[in-house]
């Protein structure tokens, strides 16, 4: 049996004592009795809205997740959050609420928690953002706390081959010129998203769902199973249950994220080919911890890890097929065995990452991920990159490309609607390097990812014929040569604000460089010429962001993080 000691919870401060009389009066009032008030007070958080299939069997799950808790002597809170989900936000104005989301979720469950002193928190998550929004959240309250992942959805079949929703995307650029009718491009739009889940490639939502496993947040084998299937209940109701015991045991999140763990969550991400976007949100989430973990820390890890689940979009595999192959842990396993993962990390199981996978067997039979021994390639499917254009640093996802240098003449573009419209008009040259600027964390502003521009390139043949690089973001299914989080950004002076059409752009991603032919004397000159543009954003919550937001390279931050605390959540 658990023991709980009330005494030194946060929720005695609104249930305990004669001078709390009023506000355990606002509890009997929504039908709870005075056992219930007097247990442990949890949290459980969801991003569940009616935006997206990435969210929208969150709230079902929740249910499951309060009746753990309950069954183990606890009192569940729900409550939600919001979500902007990317794929419906991509191409347009809309893109710019992304990032910002991602805070403001991390904000609404800190304020959430903090206002009605919640205990835990089991925290429910299903597109981009969300994820580590939510995990920002529970590593900031530091009270005990689990991740749940909704699920990836069921892959669609077209023409007799499975499809996600980056196919659509692909399919706009086929269209355009082309070669897809417009029947055809109907029935892909109507085929491609079965059921509930998100997106079902190792694109962000699905990366940073491993990563929840990988740090040690997440219950094994929890991330890995898609919206739709039943055994998500039992892994919801196993979250409730194990959280009661995390009070008991007063294991924390900070125990949990550990530097070591970050560089395991890095480490899954390189393996796995995931979402450049990791690089963002993995110092986001290490920040609140008072952790430094920046770009280059996280490129270190993928320089040395090698690629070996072949998932889309390099690859050939989506999420369901991993965990029907073995799960999140089969690619975990292999990485421990082959000295890639630190082992002895503390997990939300109350065990450490070893014991998790003491009796998780590699399977061999399994065509989804390779042994570590027997990568698809020795090092990882993302690569940090650096040099006069990326003084800051940048990010290439490499999964699948066959070449790893490019070197072309710029084509500039001042924001993703003038490079998307020359797309599809076909304005570019194949060997060129096209260049989309002001639209880094402060420029966008909200770094929106350029999706649509990068897959409309793939379905015009163009993929892998030219380069793209920006201050902004790529989603996780994004593939080509595309660079992202270019820093310094151009809204700030970055050399990427000083280039002009025809400059030579050199990108070697097998040396880890990316580089304009201008001297540092040409690259001085064009600085002082250099005026900041006015954003359109003058008030309200994208602005607020803008004014707030630091450089990619540390994670896009908004606040000083856990570094500046003198006492956590948890402790009050």
């Amino acid at each position: 049996m658990l023991i709980y000691d009330k005494s030194k919870l946060p929720s005695r401060h609104v249930t305990e004592g004669p001078e709390r009389a009023p506000h355990r009066s606002y509890y009997y009032a929504m039908g709870l009795s005075a056992e219930q008030i007097h247990q442990p007070f949890v949290g459980v958080a969801t991003c569940w809205n009616e935006a997206a299939p990435c969210n929208i069997s969150l709230m079902r799950q929740a249910q499951s997740v309060k009746k753990g808790v309950a069954a183990e002597k606890g009192t569940p809170r729900e409550f939600a959050t919001i979500t902007v989900t990317d794929g419906l936000a991509m191409g347009h104005e809309g893109m710019k609420s992304s990032l910002a989301s991602r805070d403001c979720i991390a904000d609404s469950v800190e304020l959430t928690m903090r206002g009605h002193s919640y205990d835990a928190l089991v925290g429910m998550a299903g597109c981009d953002k969300s994820l580590p929004g939510m995990m920002m959240a529970m590593l900031r309250l530091n009270v005990p706390s689990i991740f749940i992942y909704g699920g990836s959805i069921l892959p669609g079949t077209f023409k007799g081959r499975d499809v996600t929703v980056v196919d659509v995307f692909e399919a706009v650029g086929l269209h355009s010129v082309g070669k897809m009718s417009d029947e055809d491009l109907e029935l892909l739009e109507q085929v491609a998203c079965p059921s509930a889940g998100a997106c079902g490639g190792q694109f962000t939502a699905n990366t940073m769902a491993m990563v929840s496993e990988a740090i040690g947040l997440a219950l094994p084998y929890s991330c890995g199973a898609p919206a739709p299937y039943e055994i998500r209940d039992r892994f919801c109701m196993a979250a409730g249950e194990k959280v009661m015991e995390l009070i008991a045991r007063n294991i924390r999140p900070r125990d949990i994220a550990t530097r070591k763990a970050f560089e395991n969550a890095a480490t899954v991400v390189a393996a796995s080919g995931g979402s450049t976007n990791a690089a963002l949100h993995l110092p986001a989430m290490a920040h609140e911890c008072g952790i430094k973990f920046d770009l280059f820390d996280v490129a270190e890890i993928f320089k040395k890890t090698p690629y070996i689940a072949d998932l889309k979009p390099g690859g050939q595999y989506v999420a369901k097929d991993l965990f029907e192959a073995g799960g999140i842990p089969l690619v975990m396993k292999t990485l421990l065995d082959h000295g890639y993962l630190h082992g002895d990390c503390m997990t939300v199981t109350g065990r450490t990452m070893a014991e998790n996978m003491e009796k998780v067997r590699f399977n061999p039979e399994q065509v989804v991920v390779r042994s570590a021994d027997n990568p698809i390639t020795p090092t990882g499917g993302v690569v940090g990159l650096s040099g006069n254009l990326a003084p800051d640093g940048a990010i290439v996802k490499v999964a699948g490309m066959k070449t790893l240098t490019f070197s072309g003449p710029a084509r500039v573009f001042d924001s993703e609607k003038e490079c998307f419209d020359a797309v599809t008009a076909r304005e570019y040259q194949d060997g060129e390097v096209l260049v989309i600027r002001y639209v880094g964390p402060k420029g966008g502003p909200g770094m929106p990812e350029m999706l649509s521009t990068t897959a409309a390139l793939y379905g015009q043949g163009a993929g892998e014929k030219v380069a793209l690089i920006t201050d902004g973001r790529f989603s996780g299914g994004t593939r080509g040569f595309c660079i992202g989080h270019v820093g310094p950004e151009a809204a700030v002076g970055g050399p990427i604000g000083l280039l002009r059409n025809g400059d030579i752009i050199d990108i070697d991603a097998v040396e880890g460089t990316l580089s304009v032919r201008l001297s540092e004397e040409d690259l001085a000159a064009r600085k002082a010429d250099w005026k900041a543009p006015q954003s359109d954003y003058r008030s309200g919550a994208v602005w607020k962001f803008a004014q707030l937001v630091g450089p990619a390279r540390d994670g896009a931050l908004t606040h000083p993080g856990g570094q500046a605390e003198t006492k956590s959540y948890a402790d009050i």
